[in-house]
Order: C-alpha cells, then sequence, then structure tokens
C-alpha cells in the first residue's frame, strides 16, 4: 500500500523553519490524502473524505471524522516524536479507508463471508471489525518490516563476511533496500488494480499542487498540474531509506540477532528523523529543498501514473468534502 502522509500536519500552516532563504511562493495548504480502490482518500485537520467511483459511473463519497494521537496527547506533537505516531495514524487510517472503499467497490455483490469473520461479527460487532482491520494493519507492517529492513540486514552480514569496509558494507546493505523496494513496486504495477491506484494517487497529488499553486480545482487546471508532491509517502519511505544508509554505517553489529534487534529497534528514530525532513520539504520551495527532493520525486514516478479526467473529478469532489479551497487562494493569493 502506498499511502501519503501530506495530511498528518494539517494543523500547523507554517513551518518550523524560519530563516529567509527557506521562504516559499508555494503555499502550504495542510491537506493530504491516499489513492485507494477506485477513488481517493483527502483528509484536512480532523475530517476526512472517501470519494469512490461505482461500476455505474456515479461517485460515492462519504465523509467522517478522525482524531490523531498527536491531537488527543499534546506531549504527542512535538517534533521528533510526532513523526512516529504520525506513521501510526496513516497506517490506521489507511488502512481503514482502503478497507472501506473496498466494501463499497462491491456493494452490489454478495459478500462471502469467512468463518473467522461471521465469529468476530456475531460475537463482537463493530469491535470485532475494527479488530480484524487493526489485526490486517499489524500484519501488514510485520511482512514489510521483514523484506524492507530484516532481509537487507541479513545480506549486509553476508557482505560483511567478505569485505570488512564499514562504509562499502552500509552502502550496500542500503542500496539493496532501495533495489528492493524498486523491484517491488515494478512488479505490482503490472497488475491492473494497481496501476489505477497509482493513477487515483497521481490524481491526488495534481489537486493538492493546483491549490498550492493558487489555481482553482477545475479538472482542466489539476490535469495541468504535476503529479509530484514533496510531502508524498513515497518521498517519506525514500528519506527512511537514506537515513538508515547514514545510522546504520554507525551502528556495525557482528551477531545476526543483535543485529536484527537494532535495526527493529532504530524504526521510530529514523522515521522521526525522516518525518521533520518530509515536513520541512513540503512547506517550502526552493533550489536547496528540490535538491534534497530529487531522489523521492524520482521514486514518485513510479507510484503516480497520469489520471483520466474521470479519475480527477473524483479527487475533486474528495478534497470539496473537507478544504475549503477558494478561501485558502482568496487568503493567499489575493
Amino acid at each position: 500500500m502506498i499511502s501519503s502522509i501530506k495530511n498528518l500536519e494539517s494543523k500547523e500552516n507554517k513551518g518550523d523553519f524560519s530563516p529567509l532563504i527557506f521562504m516559499s511562493k508555494k503555499k502550504y495548504s495542510g491537506i493530504g490524502g491516499q489513492a485507494v480502490l477506485n477513488g481517493i482518500m483527502m483528509r484536512s485537520r480532523d475530517e476526512y473524505s472517501l470519494a469512490v467511483r461505482l461500476d455505474d459511473g456515479s461517485i460515492k463519497v462519504e465523509k467522517s471524522k478522525y482524531e490523531m494521537l498527536k491531537d488527543k496527547y499534546k506531549i504527542l506533537s512535538f517534533p521528533f516524536i510526532r513523526g512516529i505516531f504520525a506513521m501510526v495514524d496513516s497506517l490506521i487510517l489507511g488502512t481503514k479507508t482502503l478497507s472501506r472503499s473496498a466494501e463499497l467497490a462491491v456493494e452490489n455483490e454478495e459478500i462471502v463471508e469467512t468463518k473467522f469473520e461471521k465469529f468476530l461479527k456475531e460475537k463482537f460487532g463493530k469491535r470485532g471489525e475494527d479488530f480484524l482491520l487493526g489485526l490486517i494493519t499489524i500484519v501488514s507492517f510485520i511482512v514489510a518490516l521483514m523484506v524492507f529492513m530484516l532481509l537487507p540486514a541479513g545480506v549486509g552480514s553476508l557482505i560483511r563476511i567478505f569485505i570488512k569496509n564499514r562504509l562499502i558494507v552500509s552502502v550496500a546493505e542500503g542500496l539493496f533496500r532501495i533495489i528492493l523496494f524498486v523491484l517491488y513496486i515494478k512488479l505490482i504495477s503490472f497488475m491492473p488494480e494497481i496501476n489505477q491506484t497509482f493513477m487515483y494517487h497521481g490524481s491526488e497529488h495534481k489537486c493538492i499542487n493546483c491549490i498550492e499553486s493558487g489555481l482553482d480545482l477545475t479538472v482542466e487546471n489539476v490535469i495541468k498540474s504535476s503529479k509530484e508532491h514533496k510531502r508524498c509517502g513515497t518521498s517519506f519511505l525514500v528519506i527512511v531509506m537514506m537515513i538508515s544508509i547514514v545510522f546504520f554505517m554507525f551502528i556495525q553489529i557482528e551477531d545476526i540477532k543483535i543485529k536484527f534487534l537494532s535495526r527493529i529497534l532504530l524504526i521510530p528514530i529514523v522515521a522521526a528523523i525522516s518525518y521533520e525532513l518530509l515536513l520541512f520539504m513540503g512547506k517550502f520551495d526552493n533550489k536547496f529543498v528540490d535538491i534534497i527532493s530529487k531522489p523521492g520525486m524520482w521514486m514518485q514516478g513510479l507510484t503516480t501514473k497520469e489520471p483520466t479526467e474521470k479519475q480527477v473529478e473524483v479527487a475533486i469532489r474528495a478534497v470539496n468534502e473537507v478544504f475549503d479551497w477558494k478561501k485558502f487562494i482568496k487568503d493567499n493569493f489575493s
């Protein structure tokens, strides 16, 4: 699942960095979202909308609220702490809306429930559904952890048998992680459903870039806007991989079990730093930011595709439900 985490600082419309060198012409809207099955989820502050294109051609839109962990507990909103819990919020909300979009896609079809699903529904009702959703989220995270963190660590240990240079081993491990991620994206992109999701991902970015450039949110303007955005979740993953190279260069452990454990324990720290850097890049538009954003923007070339006008219409509907873009443009570009 490729999810955007642009929305996770939506209440903070001002950057955390104040030097004039970082002043931006592009305005930070705080809105963000995620591509789902046949549609888009958009989120602004504590509201989110889900817009899905149904089989009959109509657009189904649902609106709801989601209270982030950092809003419940003030301490979780502090820099270098918020990133960890923003990632948790992103996983929870992303899985929830993805699951709901799948339900809408087969709303008129007969759904065959498994015995386990029936048991949870009968015994726990709505709590059973929440438990199943949470279980899916946890399992997905563990699988991703095993593939993209522990497998490269194992490869690094094998390389260390032949090469003793710490820098070379760390870079090789990091490059293997990046190559693995690229291959994964390339392989799943051959699936029609995933390719369509990447197109909706592009429409999400185009809508946000259109608004933050001061243009009216019309299909024509959105189509002309860029399908890459600096605050994308794909960029976040790239930053995580790059920062992990630096971290793991200084943490060389021979014992494979302790090495795996260290990789797991360092994930929150790497994610926290990566999140602050991503937030910084999303709020400013200048040469320095352009340079450090290049790897993530390049990777988005794999996870975003040019959308159709019909897909853009779905994204616009999702935005209109939760964000007053006309007021935003009037306040920031008039």
